[in-house]
């Protein structure tokens, strides 16, 4: 399998950006690291090697970013508007360094966003916020409503809200989301959401669900038996989902 290593400085994030490429062709995958993950979680969870023969066929190829999310919502010595604030500019960075390195190397017309946990929430966001970049969307055991309290799982703004906050959460902005174009773009794209009934966030991903019924934006929500917020069952998810 081919593995190719990217360091380069972003001037979006103001810091070197690291990212792992594995495969040769196929559709593009930009996958979402969890909260404590780095551009290698993947790697170490063995989903990449759960997607072994996609990748080395040609049907896929992973692009593993990060992140940092230890710097940004979960950094509690900053105010929470700037959290929201990084992890705006870690869009920038993919939308215009990421993306277009994607595109340089290779041109498939099918980009897929992936993540897990807390990476479902940013593959989510991304996608939702802009539909046209994206054919397909695979998120497992997301969590799409960060203000709330979920179990252990406090509120990541401490009370705090704004507009960025809000446009970049699609529980709070989809129900508002009236333009045609935006939602026809929505319906056509290929939405996959899993969870486990344990699960901390079953009923976050029942909102959702029920949110994309309401606009008319079809997707197929996926229950697993038990707790699934593991790495064990993503490598399963991985390899029947993407």
């Amino acid at each position: 399998m081919k593995r190719d290593y990217r360091r380069w400085y972003s001037p979006r994030l103001h810091r070197d950006m690291e990212l792992l490429i594995f495969g040769h062709a196929g559709a593009k995958v930009l996958m979402f690291p969890t909260r404590d993950g780095r551009f290698w979680e993947y790697e170490t969870l063995r989903v990449v090697e759960s997607l072994a023969d996609k990748i080395e066929a040609g049907h896929l190829q992973l692009y593993c970013i990060e992140g940092l999310a230890q710097h940004s919502f979960y950094n509690r010595t900053i105010h929470p508007a700037d959290r929201i604030g990084l992890h705006g500019a870690l869009e920038d960075y993919i939308l215009h360094e990421v993306m277009p390195l994607m595109a340089q190397t290779n041109a498939h017309d099918c980009t897929i966003a992936m993540g897990c946990s807390l990476g479902a929430f940013q593959a989510a966001s991304i996608t939702f916020r802009h539909p046209h970049l994206f054919r397909k969307l695979v998120a497992f055991s997301g969590r799409y409503d960060l203000t709330t309290n979920v179990e252990c799982f406090g509120d990541l703004f401490d009370g705090f809200y704004n507009d960025d906050i809000f446009y970049h959460t699609p529980p709070h902005f989809l129900p508002g989301l009236s333009d045609p174009g935006q939602l026809d773009m929505l319906r056509q794209i290929d939405i996959v959401l899993t969870v486990g009934d344990a699960d901390p966030f079953l009923d976050n991903n029942l909102h959702l669900s029920r949110l994309l019924d309401a606009k008319g934006i079809s997707h197929r929500l996926h229950i697993w038996d038990g707790r699934a917020h593991r790495a064990r069952a993503w490598r399963k998810m991985a390899a029947l989902y993407i």
